[in-house]
């Protein structure tokens, strides 16, 4: 069918909630030549080019539109992040690449994916038996969308990165290509598998460091992975909670951690019961036995800023059996603008996070929910889980290389467990072809990400915009 950008839109098979068992399955060499037959319309090679449109939307008015909606005195909390550098730009400003890349050329096949797909929106968690996993772990702007998009957004975020770093240009390149590289045969291995059996397979700590080539990488993911070890419930305790008159409170740091209004708390109480709803049986009984002992709003990340982010402090049947739950506003994904009909199966986008994020990672959060308070709509996550990332700021150029080729090994099996692999493998094929056009692509549409930063810096220094920072 045809999308509202006037792409062609493939039928992938992806989890749309309405697919039938007794349709009639393509044979897979079928998807494959499909997917190959589609160099014809959407050639390889003009993947590479970027040239900004007559008519481009201003980046700066872009930032100020999304902003609408937002907390009014934690918008300059968000512009100084934003305009702390190029790749924190970068990360602020997911709508800003998704309108730029809906122009651009497209094969049409429409996994689900990750919408927001860069280096720091990969990184570690706990698995449900409480092993230390890697993997996507972002996912407010997850929808079904151009495979593509997910592709071009990871390698300018290793281009920027790269280049924040000081790399030479050949190392960022080189990092871009490693990252397609690994993309490209991964998909190609999970495309020949059975859609069930790919849907297993995670990389665990052992496995990532296996993975890496370089010395100074391994050391890299042996930090990062003792610090998410740390980061669990109970461990919070003392960095997020004092007591205050007998009682347990979560601290206060203004702006980035506030108590809500007394009836603002005892609405999200509410909706933390209906929470329970939304999970399975089991778990629901399980944190049934916990009691919210107190709720603080609580500032996280570059592009959510703004938005209404809360922590629940839960203790169970001990002091020290304790649960941190987060509350964080869902809206409607940038990809979903750009997607002819598709919004209309997310009635409540809370909803569509944790359902896309159950179909991307291999292993998720058993406590993902989703709960409305008034009309805005969540989800909810454990806050401490294990969670950590690789730190880009801190990492040399062959490390890069190692991080993006994993990252792309963790995106094509993400986008492969949805369907569309074999047709994606299809198109993209076995030369260099892809590689070669994202490696030009990264580097200009870096140039764009730069430019587009110095313009948002520059609005600040007109005060067009306020902006605060706060760590």
């Amino acid at each position: 069918m045809e999308s509202g950008t006037g792409h062609v839109v493939l039928d992938t098979g992806a989890d749309d909630g309405f697919t039938s068992l007794r349709r009639p399955a393509r044979p897979r060499a079928d998807r494959y030549e499909l997917g190959r037959s589609l160099r014809e319309r959407a050639h390889r090679s003009d993947m590479a080019f970027w040239t900004p449109p007559a008519g481009r939307a201003d980046p700066v008015q872009q930032v100020i539109d999304q902003n609408v909606g937002r907390r009014p005195w934690l918008i300059p909390v968000r512009i100084g992040r934003m305009i702390s550098s190029p790749y924190a730009f970068l990360r602020g400003s997911a709508n800003i690449m998704a309108d730029d890349f809906a122009a651009l050329p497209s094969t049409g096949i429409t996994p689900v994916i990750c919408g927001d797909a860069h280096l720091g929106n990969f990184g570690f968690y706990a698995s449900p038996e409480r092993e230390l996993v890697f993997d996507l772990n972002d996912f407010d702007e997850a929808h079904p969308g151009a495979w593509e998009w997910d592709l071009r957004r990871l390698t300018v975020s290793v281009y920027v990165a790269g280049r924040q770093n000081g790399f030479r240009e050949t190392a960022c390149a080189d990092a871009v290509r490693h990252c397609v590289d690994e993309y490209k045969e991964q998909l190609a291995h999970l495309a020949e598998r059975p859609l069930l059996g790919r849907s297993f397979d995670r990389l665990d700590v052992d496995q990532l460091r296996s993975a890496a080539t370089r010395d100074s990488f391994r050391d890299e993911i042996e930090r990062a992975a003792r610090r998410a070890r740390r980061r669990t419930s109970d461990r919070a305790l003392p960095r997020f909670t004092e007591r205050r008159d007998g009682t347990l409170k979560l601290v206060q740091e203004p702006p980035l951690i506030t108590r809500p209004s007394e009836g603002e708390w005892e609405a999200l109480a509410e909706a933390l019961d209906g929470y329970l709803n939304s999970l399975p049986p089991h778990w629901a009984r399980i944190l049934a036995g916990y009691r919210i002992v107190d709720i603080a709003h609580k500032v996280v990340g570059v592009g959510s800023v703004g938005l209404r982010a809360y922590v629940a402090l839960c203790e169970g049947s001990s002091p020290d059996d304790v649960v941190f739950l987060q509350l964080k506003q869902a809206r409607r994904s940038v990809v979903a603008v750009h997607q002819h009909g598709e919004s209309a199966w997310h009635r409540h986008q809370g909803q569509r996070v944790v359902e896309y994020q159950q179909a991307l990672q291999t292993v998720s959060d058993p406590l993902l929910g989703w709960t409305t308070v008034g009309d805005v709509q969540f989800y909810v996550r454990q806050f401490r889980d294990m969670k950590g990332a690789i730190l880009v700021e801190d990492i040399d150029a062959g490390a890069l290389a190692d991080y993006a080729g994993i990252c792309g090994f963790l995106l094509a099996k993400s986008h492969a467990r949805t369907s569309g692999a074999s047709m994606i493998a299809g198109y993209v094929g076995g030369s260099d072809k892809l590689a070669d056009s994202l490696c030009r692509f990264a580097r200009a549409y870096a140039d764009q990400v730069e430019r587009d930063h110095a313009a948002l810096v520059a609005a600040v220094r007109r005060g067009l915009l306020p902006a605060e920072t706060v760590t």
